[in-house]
């Protein structure tokens, strides 16, 4: 239910109503702990401030672990999207992504719905100024207008509204994205505390009007049939439609235009203090950097199935409303453009995530989580995962269970809490599947069989999930067993156009590479159709048979190396075999395990042999 006083005491308190904020309150309240969600304005739950799409390479993968653990991303970017394709097809399955585009109302309107209706949460509209503290830790929020809420767990989602400035030629203005009310009282206290703080800048493309777009001069790019990111989801249950794309490109007189306006954007004239992407830069970056090009990419992309807006993929920029319609009508298809809202850029305060646990607990403040843009990262589908993440521990800390922990091995949100919190960040931090040593394993397709088990243990995945989850498993199981132990006859290998020859189990036929799954299974049928993308999984694990048992074995040093834990007092400046900047970095650092000690930028594995033989002399 929607409250305006909040009343009694919570588990969990949750500040901040994005996609980290929803997955967070959601995971706590589903564990059994009583939540209360605190949003500046509840309307706009689930905002998709930038671009109107959910996914990508290495972001579709988390948003199917969000899935796996129970979380709502995946399920309600099946019910909201308006296009959804594969990308990276003529690749391998370890870099094959999902990207949707949704219709961001819709989306805002099915988050809402989902929280209203998850028992033990409350949502509250307010601004939270600072948290209250008592000799135990931490005691309640006090809100801006006075209002207390009782607490022992807080877990913080500001995105980019904390302390938020927005930036447009030479107008700049105290605001969080798209005019919402910035977090101002609350980045007060969390620049009180002392703590590490910085400072990052990002930016999203103009919106334009659907009638001031000439389709005929871009390029047409449609969706796909049958694609989900849920594991629940069934063909047909949604009936959406499937809006298409539309590509251009920049031209030599766009780049004049903007060159020739550079002193007018906050970017270069020095108003910009804050520390952008460098993998999404604006387009006046792009063409600083780039001198060479003559063109870039851009995108047309629909904001909804009735909506009249669309967003300039690509196209993100600071420069003053009049110059962007005057370089954006030199592009192909938009020479008659309209523009409905003008481009702009965001800086914002963040945490040093070095501060923070692999639970994503502050290392200083127990019982205070963070997740989100607060901790450095960008997307909204890192958001959503670490959102999960931070409310999942903060139930557990409530609860007084042990916190629940990813690794590198086992999935792409341990890739990314241990980068953050191991190696911090020096810009908006973005996954990409290059920073998983194990990406053969962690696959989306395989989402599910990694880590759904371990949410049900923790009591994220519901019942029904839990059910389904099971049976597909067994199946799964029972066909690779079948496909190995299963030999083809001649009349099969006929059917194949192959010649007998030897003797061949099925599994070897799916290996060789002209081969898939579906021509072998219409020649030799599972005894019931496979559920959902079994069918894939049952591919991929029989074609990869021996790349994933190589990347298993490498999985288990790494898992030795993780399970050597460094003692909590244990003072590496008083470790004469260290280097001095290990010696500091590792202070500094203080990870728990030699694993995650070999990850600390400055530490060399000299460094880490010296460690290892330090903790083995103490008997670790």
């Amino acid at each position: 239910m929607i409250i305006q006083e909040a009343t009694g005491a919570y588990g969990v308190v949750v500040i901040g109503g994005g996609h980290a904020g929803c997955e967070a309150a959601l995971a706590a309240a589903r564990m059994g702990v009583r939540t209360l969600l605190i949003s500046l304005e509840l309307e706009y739950l689930a905002l998709a401030p930038c671009n109107p799409a959910i996914g990508g390479p290495a972001k579709s993968i988390v948003v199917r672990e969000v899935d796996a653990l129970g979380g709502a991303m995946g399920e309600i970017t099946d019910a909201a999207q308006i296009q959804i394709r594969m990308l990276n097809t003529s690749k391998g399955p370890a870099v094959r992504a999902l990207r949707a585009q949704i219709d961001k109302e819709l989306y805002q309107r099915l988050m809402r719905e989902r929280l209203l209706a998850q028992a033990g949460l409350d949502l509250l509209e307010g601004e939270a100024a600072e948290l209250l503290r008592d000799a135990q830790g931490i005691s309640g929020v006090l809100l801006a207008d006075g209002r207390r809420v009782e607490c022992r767990q807080v877990v913080i989602c500001a995105g980019t509204y904390l302390n938020g400035k927005v930036l447009i030629g030479p107008s700049e203005q105290v605001s969080g994205p798209v005019g919402h009310p910035a977090s101002l009282a609350l980045a007060r206290w969390l620049q009180a505390q002392g703590w590490p703080m910085g400072r990052f800048k990002t930016g999203t493309p103009a919106r334009i009007h659907r009638d001031s777009i000439d389709f005929s001069r871009t390029q047409r790019q449609d969706g796909e049939a049958g694609l989900f990111f849920s594991f629940l989801t069934k063909p047909g249950q949604y009936e959406r439609p499937s809006i298409p794309c539309w590509l251009s490109n920049t031209t030599e007189e766009t780049h004049r235009i903007i060159r020739e306006n550079l002193h007018l954007t906050p970017l270069y004239s020095g108003r910009i203090q804050g520390v952008g992407p460098r993998y999404c830069p604006s387009v006046e970056d792009k063409i600083v950097r780039f001198p060479e090009r003559t063109s870039h990419q851009l995108f047309l992309e629909p904001e909804g199935e009735h909506s009249e807006e669309y967003y300039v993929q690509g196209m993100s920029t600071s420069l003053p409303e009049d110059v962007q319609l005057a370089f954006l009508r030199t592009i192909p298809g938009l020479e008659r453009v309209r523009i409905l809202r003008p481009a702009y850029a965001i800086e914002y305060d963040c945490l040093d995530p070095r501060q923070l646990q692999p639970s994503l607990e502050h290392r200083q403040q127990p019982g205070l989580f963070c997740a989100g843009q607060l901790n450095g990262s960008s997307g909204y589908e890192e958001a959503a995962g670490q959102g999960l993440v931070a409310g999942a521990n903060a139930a557990a800390r409530e609860l007084g269970r042990e916190p629940l922990l990813f690794t590198r091995g086992d999935s792409y949100l341990g890739v990314m809490i241990d980068d953050l919190v191991t190696k911090g960040v020096e810009e908006p931090y973005r996954l990409f599947t290059s920073r998983a040593e194990y990406r053969l394993l962690l696959r989306q397709d395989n989402a599910d069989l990694r880590l759904t088990e371990l949410g049900i243990r923790q009591g994220l995945v519901l019942p029904e999930r839990a059910a389904q989850f099971y049976e597909k498993r067994s199946q799964v199981e029972a066909e690779i067993q079948r496909l190995e132990k299963s030999h083809a006859s001649s009349a099969l290998l006929a059917e194949l156009g192959l010649s007998a020859g030897g003797d061949l189990s099925l599994a070897a036929l799916l290996r060789r590479p002209e081969l898939d799954y579906g021509r072998i299974a219409a020649l030799s049928p599972a005894p019931a159709p496979l559920p959902g993308n079994g069918a894939e999984q049952v591919e991929v694990a029989v074609k990869y048979a021996g790349y994933i048992k190589k990347q298993q074995e490498q999985v288990q040093r790494f898992d030795d190396l993780e399970r050597r834990l460094i003692p909590p007092d244990l003072d590496f400046l008083q470790l004469q075999g260290l280097s001095i900047e290990a010696r500091q970095r590792l202070q500094s650092a203080r990870p728990l395990s030699l694993g995650a000690a070999s990850r600390v930028s400055g530490v060399s594995p000299a460094d880490v042999a010296v460690l290892l033989v330090e903790l083995k002399r103490h008997g670790h």
